[in-house]
């Protein structure tokens, strides 16, 4: 199946980046959210960021403004579907969220649309049965920051079609992205398997006051070699976005290791969400 035109649904955190990362790839693009200043607050996210890819040369003026006339903010969920052959679904973390939306965006796309989620926790089977077509969706896992991080998991559902998941595939490489295919629809997929049960722990070693924040990034960046330490890396993602990727782990594994931490409870419920609202484990400035 050839895909021409892509609706992203939700202009924040992710959704923005995965608009922007499309239309440089090429594709018309609709960005869809429920209110102009969600809308205006994204598209200026992705003028600084095509901006700061003029500055380092990567992209001309004329190709910078290119891509903004490939990308169609709307708050009329209608227009954004209803010629998309990729609905791109970026909303939050909430399965009946997202589960209404494909409802309504049901009413209006084409049959031949496949719809695809962002969700980083929530069952892609679940998901789908929020659908009439399971067989057209499936996950499609963007990783923060979408304009610079290279990986895309996508994830199959129990109805999901190898045509389907063949279809996200070359998307994905046609967006300049490295994809790779998670056979299973098992919790947390595999990179946040693995990373969220180190995160956890690194969580669970400050709150029993083995250590300092700062001392363990500074032990796995210098003896994991990652480029970022654990709990500034909670800080990047937003505390609050964690604490419902945990929950939602826990939840569907039953896994210990996936159990919040206390202290990241604690952290959210005082409002120290990280750097979106300039402060968490770290002040943001």
């Amino acid at each position: 199946m050839e895909i021409k035109k892509i609706a992203v649904l939700g202009a924040g955190l992710m959704g923005h980046g995965v608009a922007q990362v499309a239309a440089q790839a090429g594709f018309e693009v609709s960005l869809r959210d429920i209110a102009e200043n969600f809308l205006d607050r994204g598209m200026n996210m992705i003028t600084k960021s095509l901006q700061k890819f003029e500055e380092k040369g990567k992209i001309s003026e004329e190709d910078k403004n290119k891509v903004l006339e490939r990308i169609h903010p709307t708050i009329d969920l209608k227009e954004a579907v209803a010629d998309a052959d990729l609905i791109i679904e970026a909303v939050p973390e909430n399965a009946d969220l997202k589960k209404k939306m494909y409802k309504d965006v049901e009413k209006f796309c084409p049959e031949h649309a496949i719809i695809v989620t962002n969700t980083s926790s929530i069952s892609i089977t679940d998901l789908a049965s929020g659908t009439k077509r399971p067989e057209k969706f499936c996950g499609m896992h963007w990783f923060n920051p979408a304009q610079l991080m290279r990986l895309i998991e996508v994830i199959h559902g129990i109805s999901t079609s190898d045509e389907t998941i063949e279809t996200i595939v070359e998307v994905s490489k046609r967006m300049g992205k490295e994809p790779i295919v998670v056979k299973k629809d098992i919790p947390g997929f595999v990179v946040n398997r693995i990373m969220d049960a180190a995160l956890n722990e690194a969580l669970y070693l400050v709150w029993r006051g083995v250590i300092s924040p700062e001392e363990v990034d500074k032990a796995v960046t210098l003896g994991l070699n990652w480029p970022m330490g654990p709990l500034r890396l909670l800080d990047y993602i937003g505390l609050d976005v964690s604490l419902k990727i945990f929950e939602v782990l826990y939840t569907e594994s039953g896994d210990q290791k996936f159990m919040p931490c206390p202290l990241l409870k604690h952290m959210v419920k005082a409002g120290l969400l990280g750097r979106k609202v300039g402060k968490g484990f770290y002040e943001w400035k």
